[in-house]
């Protein structure tokens, strides 16, 4: 009974006094923001927050000194959205020319992908020229086409470790394309090609050459 006659006198002094006015407006201060509090702590529980953030074009990368990982990504992820279309047509030497060996370009990762073909022929004069067919790979910042002795080198360790020739600047991320192979290299020597990101030395796509 006592406890109920103090908070009236409370609830009085908070209605007819100057200070009960103040207080009783710190009071709602402090009440609303308990009650935020209260919501910031407890909604996760019960609101979901969904993320499909994609895995950074970079991860596999290697970042040139001076440039951040966050710089790299926005690089990568700009020339990504480019298309550099090329079509070159088989020359009449090429019409002639006896196909070696051919393979077909596969992706090197979830986010670095190729398709198409690509076939090394020997013209009648005795040079070589790899094309490519139906190509496409994802675009990057300076791609270059190597070719090597490994079958099927997954990565920048197995070209490094059998060795590799760079033939040229990928001409376009899309469209048909050929690359003679210089006069001191042998034929035998190109068992795969692969498309690099040299800057950041990431294989974008890899296609293993066989007979027939």
């Amino acid at each position: 009974m006592q406890y109920v006659q103090h908070l009236q006198r409370l609830l009085k002094w908070l209605r007819t006094t100057r200070s009960g006015r103040i207080a009783s407006v710190g009071l709602l201060a402090i009440a609303i923001v308990g009650v935020y509090a209260a919501y910031w702590l407890v909604s996760p529980l019960f609101i979901d927050e969904t993320v499909d953030e994609a895995f950074p074009l970079s991860a596999s990368a290697v970042i040139p000194d001076g440039m951040s990982r966050a710089e790299a990504e926005e690089t990568m992820a700009a020339a990504a959205e480019l298309e550099t279309a090329v079509s070159e047509t088989m020359s009449e030497a090429m019409a002639s020319a006896t196909a070696l060996r051919s393979g077909m370009f596969v992706d090197a990762d979830a986010f670095h992908s190729g398709e198409g073909a690509a076939t090394l022929y020997q013209l009648e004069d005795g040079s070589y020229v790899l094309r490519f067919e139906a190509f496409r790979v994802t675009n990057g910042p300076d791609l270059r086409v190597l070719v090597s002795s490994h079958p099927n080198p997954s990565g920048r360790g197995d070209i490094s470790a059998a060795g590799y020739t760079e033939l040229d600047r990928l001409k376009g991320n899309v469209g048909s394309q050929n690359y003679f192979l210089p006069a001191e290299l042998s034929p035998d020597d190109v068992q795969s090609v692969i498309i690099y990101c040299k800057p950041f030395r990431v294989v974008f796509s890899v296609a293993a050459l066989s007979e027939g």
